[in-house]
């Protein structure tokens, strides 16, 4: 994968600054992906050291996913008005800041404070990354062979989380989970300075904040989320879930109202939706999030807490899938330029929705060759080939002072359709093992079926991407490169 960073020509000075801007964007998209998984096999070692009882344990992960959720579409915005190069900068800054301080924590609310303001980093982070390509590499081919390298460097992050988390934790403490991500966001910052070519700002000159659109949009995507991750201790049915949620969705549609009717220079214009491929990859894209967020969470479950995997170990056992989707996400760019991505698209959730079916057939008895590593292959490869083609799909046809909403958009609907996937597989696994074990089964069985019905809810919710792939994107047409203005 590293290699593959690599393909351009260098035959000018302007070919060095696309091949080290990607390589930058593709390293901070890591690191962000990254830190989304990466805490879950140290929490542990977390709550011995710092005291954390098993309820507010969560929060060291909730505080980063909800942080992170809220601000995307803010953050992908504040990259078209106030200039793609400046945030990004700024998020890199702010992540290494927090992570430093979430590694010298020396109590529970101090971490937790880190980890929100790591989120409100990566939200900045994420759509700055996807927007800089977006603006520096011309519409086409260019662009696809750009964004396959970012889609796979963005879901090998997800991958290798496990894989980093537990050889970190074991080998030097729990804290070198977050200080490993100052020195590389030091380094990206430096390096940015140098190559990444800030283009015209949107709007220069007559900028509008929206500050009320702003306000909406960021309190009721965290409280919706809060609500969402409050059905783990909750469920679904009780107040301290639906309320958040229901504030949040009413806050949501003033957003709209204010966007649609009152706003002069709204921060979401709501036309952006009549562009067809942006509106239909982000409905794929949600629920790509609601399976995939889920599969990894329960295989991880299934590796440590039935098979009785280490967290090295159980790292290790995700490595072929981090192959998988770098191999597929290297081939997914181009087949995207010869066929269009919509039809790339519909194969690869095709693809995650027949592993997600095959992960069903684990047993209690089983092992990680018989149960785990062909359906895993399949579902990494399907995911490699989806990440990659609904990016560029989202991003086609979008005017190039948007691109940063645009971005925003589709890791928003990622985000969000992860945070209520798992959400709702976690209540259907946990009702389903408490079943089996009223009903006499053994814990590792009890759980075994638990995670079964789970997976196959989770297919279903890959098929459904599949289907609003093929009817919504399987039309859209593979693109000729189009050409980017030059900066003096």
């Amino acid at each position: 994968m590293i290699a593959s960073l690599l393909w351009l020509p260098v035959q000018s000075p302007a070919d060095v600054t696309k091949r080290w801007t990607l390589v930058l964007c593709c390293l901070a998209q890591f690191m962000v992906i990254l830190d989304v998984s990466v805490v879950n096999v140290a929490l542990p070692s977390i709550r011995n050291d710092l005291g954390f009882s098993v309820v507010d344990l969560q929060w060291v992960v909730n505080a980063y996913t909800i942080t992170f959720a809220g601000f995307l579409l803010l953050g992908g915005r504040a990259a078209d008005l106030l200039g793609h190069k400046r945030v990004l900068l700024f998020g890199l800054l702010l992540f290494a800041a927090a992570s430093l301080a979430g590694g010298l924590s020396q109590g529970q609310g101090q971490l937790i404070v880190a980890r929100a303001f790591q989120g409100l980093g990566g939200a900045v982070v994420a759509p700055a990354t996807l927007s800089v390509l977006t603006t520096t590499f011309s519409e086409g081919a260019e662009r696809n062979r750009a964004l396959s390298v970012w889609g796979a460097m963005g879901a090998a992050g997800g991958a290798a989380g496990a894989l980093v988390g537990g050889v970190l934790t074991d080998v030097l403490g729990w804290q070198w989970i977050l200080f490993i991500n100052v020195p590389i966001g030091l380094v990206a910052v430096l390096a940015g300075r140098r190559f990444i070519v800030e283009h015209a700002r949107s709007e220069a000159g007559r900028r509008h904040y929206d500050a009320l659109g702003a306000v909406t949009v960021t309190a009721g995507l965290m409280l919706l989320t809060f609500g969402i991750v409050s059905t783990d201790d909750h469920g679904w049915g009780s107040l301290q879930a639906l309320l958040p949620m229901a504030i949040g969705l009413a806050l949501l549609g003033v957003f709209l109202a204010i966007e649609g009717r009152f706003s002069p220079r709204p921060l979401m214009p709501l036309r952006v939706f009549g562009v067809r491929s942006l509106s239909a990859a982000n409905i794929v894209v949600f629920f790509l999030g609601c399976a995939v967020f889920a599969m990894w969470y329960f295989v991880s479950l299934y590796l440590q807490q039935v098979l009785g995997y280490s967290p090295i170990k159980t790292g290790v056992a995700f490595l072929p899938m981090t192959a998988a989707i770098a191999l597929a996400s290297t081939f997914a760019g181009r087949l995207s330029s010869r066929v269009g991505p919509g039809i790339v698209l519909t194969g690869g959730m095709s693809l995650v929705a027949l592993g997600m079916a095959g992960f069903s057939f684990i047993d209690a008895g089983g092992g990680y060759w018989t149960d785990i590593f062909v359906p895993s292959v399949i579902t990494a490869t399907g995911l490699g080939f989806s990440f990659v083609p609904v990016t560029i799909a989202g991003m086609a046809g979008v005017r190039r002072e948007e691109a940063g909403l645009a971005s925003g958009l589709i890791n928003t609907s990622r985000q969000f359709g992860g945070s209520l996937g798992l959400a709702v597989l976690a209540t259907i696994a946990s009702s389903r093992t408490s079943a089996l074990t009223d009903g006499g089964h053994t814990a590792a069985a009890a759980l075994t079926g638990g995670f079964s019905v789970a997976f196959w809810v989770g297919a279903g919710f890959a098929a459904l991407g599949a289907v609003a792939a093929g009817f919504g994107l399987a039309r859209t047409p593979a693109r000729q490169p189009e050409p980017v203005p030059q900066q003096a």
